[in-house]
This record gives structure tokens, C-alpha cells and sequence, in this order.
């Protein structure tokens, strides 16, 4: 049986906010907020959300997938909570470096909306998280 999965997506634009929380609507288990930039992500973090994981984008204008990864691990009651990059640009040698920050894995744009909470859970059960 799967287990409740809380979940904050971060990504600047708005349809694809909107396509994958209607993805995670699929998964009765899953629980998703949306966030539209870092800064608003860290404030919903800051305001006392802690979610099972973090979906970001990596290229958003102002402050990027990478830069929030770097203030949340600044953040003890954060630290350790796996995070997922969601970006276009997944070659090889990208997805190590994004591993290498600290992500869990990669999700490829565009995204399976039919498996994209599946996929969510996959990497968590690959991290052991």
C-alpha cells in the first residue's frame, strides 16, 4: 500500500504548476503545493510546511533550482529533505552534477502526467528516503 506523500512543487511557469498538480490529483495519496519562484517556495518552507520532497525547476529567472537546494540545506529543519530537479536539460554529465548538489534525481521535461507521482516515489524509494 502506498504511504501519504506530501509533496511542494516549485516551477516559474504556470501550466506546468497546473499539469502536474493535476497529475498528483491522480494519486489519492499524494499531497501537492505549488510554488511559483524559490523565494515563495522558501517563505510556504519558512512558514512551517515540510513536505516528503521537493520538486524544483532548475532554470527560473531570479533564483534558480540550485541556488533554493543551496538555502534550503542552510535551513536545519530542511536540511535533509530530498529534492528532485525538474528541467528540459537532462544529458548525462547534467543530471551527475545535479546529483552531485544533492538531488535525489532528475525528472525530464516534459514529464508522463500519468506517472509523474509514481516516478516522484521511485526516486524516493531509490534514495531510501
Amino acid at each position: 500500500m502506498k504511504e501519504q506523500l506530501t509533496l511542494l512543487h516549485v516551477d516559474d511557469e504556470a501550466d506546468i504548476r497546473e499539469v502536474a498538480a493535476l497529475s498528483f490529483d491522480l494519486d489519492p495519496m499524494t499531497t501537492s503545493i505549488s510554488a511559483s519562484s524559490g523565494p515563495e517556495a522558501l517563505s510556504i518552507l519558512d512558514g512551517g510546511l515540510r513536505p516528503d520532497v521537493i520538486l524544483l525547476d532548475v532554470m527560473m529567472p531570479g533564483m534558480d533550482g540550485p541556488m533554493v537546494l543551496q538555502h534550503l540545506r542552510q535551513r536545519p529543519a530542511l536540511e535533509r529533505t530530498p529534492v528532485v530537479f525538474m528541467t528540459a536539460r537532462a544529458q548525462g554529465s547534467e543530471v551527475a552534477d545535479y546529483k552531485a548538489l544533492g538531488a535525489i534525481g532528475v525528472i525530464t521535461k516534459p514529464f508522463d502526467p500519468m506517472g509523474l507521482a509514481q516516478e516522484v516515489r521511485d526516486l524516493l524509494a531509490g534514495a531510501g528516503a
